[in-house]
């Protein structure tokens, strides 16, 4: 069997290569540069923002995920030798007396039934463990310590790898313009803008925060939208932070050299690329009330991405009921890098017609879909 993937970003990629492991043949298309929009520019946290707002469905599939990630980096480094960064770095929430929101009862209610480890600390236990926070209004925290976190774009680099040695074909800076029926209405293939026609079998549509727009050009719809992201890079010193923080108004991940990421915002702009500096100093204040321990580190890079937004914060998954032989994964929002393994192997198995016990049926697109949500795009008057 031939599948065509359309889009070169994590799930796009990942799924090729379970596809191609499982013995079909792959051609991926990539409309820029593989691996270079919202899948490397995201944070890689292993973990939802406040998974505790989400249906238990995608609780359970990021659980399912998180099981694949430790095998799945360690392939990754067997087959290529390059090392993703995945680590348990744990992820602390601190409480300050005048956050808006307190997640403490929800968060350990979710955390019980799902089996996360979730340790309640008072506000002196919480700067022993992270020094870098504001013991200003500091109540406490939770922290969750075996949460973890992977290197984008070194994960993006294994795979792209990994997928030279499985002899993927690979095709950048090929666009998708239409797709390709036969005398049965069903797809079997996929027209570029530079003319070009791929055949296959089966195509999957993995285009990110491209997906809507490229659904509406094949004749049917997809609610995904570009949600524009922002993010500064600071220089320190190994171990100067020891967790990832989540606040409402920022996170920060410390890597392993010594680098924070402090991020990001959430924009409806479009497709408006470029950081700006209002944004930046949004992400900066919320760095001086929440970990003042860091405000003296000098920002080294900052950059933006746009996350494939869908109106309930939820991904969509599976065949496209008006268009046979056509298949989407797409729409992951924040949780692409949680929700890639399982993606994956969920895509992988359904295109090629192998018997599963997963029901996604919760993320098809045939589900009901509201214009707006708490999760998804913001609700308007």
């Amino acid at each position: 069997m031939k599948v065509i993937v359309i889009g070169g970003g994590i799930i796009g990629c990942l799924t090729a290569c379970f596809l191609k492991q499982r013995g079909a043949d792959v051609v991926l298309l990539e409309r820029g540069r593989v691996g270079q929009e919202a899948s490397w520019a995201g944070a890689g946290i292993l973990s939802p923002i406040h998974p505790w707002l989400y249906p238990d469905s995608f609780s359970h599939m990021v659980n399912a995920s998180l099981t694949l990630y430790p095998d799945l980096t360690q392939k990754l480094h067997s087959e290529t030798g390059v090392d993703t960064q995945w680590q348990r770095s744990g992820l602390m929430i601190p409480m300050f007396a005048d956050d808006h929101i307190h997640h403490q009862n929800a968060a350990t209610i979710w955390s019980k039934k799902f089996d996360w480890s979730l340790q309640i600390l008072d506000a002196h236990a919480s700067l022993e463990q992270e020094s870098t926070l504001n013991p200003q209004q500091l109540q406490g925290a939770m922290l969750w310590p075996d949460v973890a976190q992977i290197r984008n774009p070194r994960l993006l680099q294994a795979v792209r790898a990994w997928m030279q040695k499985l002899n993927i074909e690979i095709h950048e800076g090929c666009e998708v313009s239409a797709l390709q029926e036969n005398n049965s209405d069903e797809v079997c293939g996929v027209q570029t803008t530079q003319d070009i026609t791929f055949e296959g079998d089966a195509v999957l549509m993995a285009g990110g925060s491209w997906s809507g727009t490229l659904a509406e050009s094949m004749g049917f719809s997809l609610p995904v939208q570009p949600v524009k992201g922002q993010i500064v890079l600071l220089k320190g010193d190994p171990h100067l932070m020891q967790h990832i923080i989540k606040h409402d108004d920022a996170y920060f991940v410390p890597r392993s050299d010594g680098r924070i990421l402090v991020g990001a915002s959430m924009e409806f702009v479009g497709f408006e690329r470029g950081t700006t500096d209002g944004v930046i100093e949004k992400l900066l204040t919320a760095m001086q009330k929440i970990t003042p321990g860091i405000a003296h580190l000098p920002i080294e890079q900052q950059w933006m991405g746009f996350r494939p937004g869908t109106p309930d914060g939820m991904p969509f998954l599976g065949a496209v009921p008006e268009k046979k032989g056509l298949w989407v994964a797409s729409g992951h929002y924040r949780n692409g890098v949680v929700l890639a393994p399982i993606t994956a192997e969920w895509m992988s198995s359904s295109i090629l017609g192998e018997p599963s016990h997963m029901d996604y049926s919760e993320f098809s697109l045939a589900r009901t879909m509201p214009k707006s949500s708490p999760l998804g795009f913001p609700i308007t008057a």
